[in-house]
């Protein structure tokens, strides 16, 4: 009987050895799994799932607006040309044919934020340009279809940066109406909405 009880006293001595002390046992959570075991306690220990901030839809950057003199002609694709006066927005496409926009002729308030939009185009794509005004912080042109497609415009402006400035870009080709079916959009620098110009579903001449 002695023999048994020491045999007994030896086993239960030889786990104690090699089960860690419960007293200050450090506990190991697993990276991995939701639940994990603490060796000391056999107690389940329930990890928190990481929290996932969802991303922010990222903000079109504005692009830079371009500073061009008076009467010089700019280049912008597709056959057309633009040029600023001090009386507004001059442009020939690729037949010759010269279109003027005044600014200073009563037609646009200019008191307040405002844009245009012209448009020419045929089967190979559509130029789209007009004036932005009442503000000399503008920072973003922006065309828009009913599908939400969007396309960023190129802002010029005479020096000084004045009240108003020229956008233009280029669209694929839109379903017979020249392109009047967009619609146009005013950011200042910061994309805060200053204005925006719905589109119309009749074919757009030039002017």
């Amino acid at each position: 009987m002695k023999k048994y009880w020491l045999a007994a006293a030896g086993v239960v001595a030889a786990v104690a050895i090699a089960a860690p002390s419960a007293v200050g046992a450090p506990t190991e959570t697993s990276t991995t799994s939701t639940t994990s075991t603490s060796i000391a306690t056999g107690t389940a220990v329930r990890a928190e799932p990481a929290k996932v901030t969802p991303a922010k839809a990222a903000v079109p950057a504005p692009k830079p607006v371009r500073t061009v003199r008076p009467g010089q002609r700019v280049d912008v694709g597709g056959g057309f040309t633009v040029w600023l006066t001090r009386d507004g927005k001059h442009w020939a496409g690729p037949d010759g044919y010269e279109n003027f926009r005044s600014v200073v002729d009563g037609n646009i308030d200019r008191s307040e934020p405002g844009v245009s939009h012209q448009s020419e185009g045929d089967a190979t794509g559509v130029f789209h340009s007009g004036l932005y005004y009442g503000t000399r912080k503008a920072g973003r042109v922006e065309l828009s279809d009913d599908e939400g497609h969007k396309t960023v415009a190129t802002l010029i402006a005479l020096p000084g940066r004045p009240d108003w400035g020229v956008w233009y870009a280029h669209t694929v080709p839109t379903d017979g109406n020249g392109g009047s079916s967009l619609g146009v959009t005013l950011y200042d620098r910061a994309g805060k909405l200053l204005v925006e110009l719905p589109g119309f579903d009749f074919p757009a001449g030039r002017g």
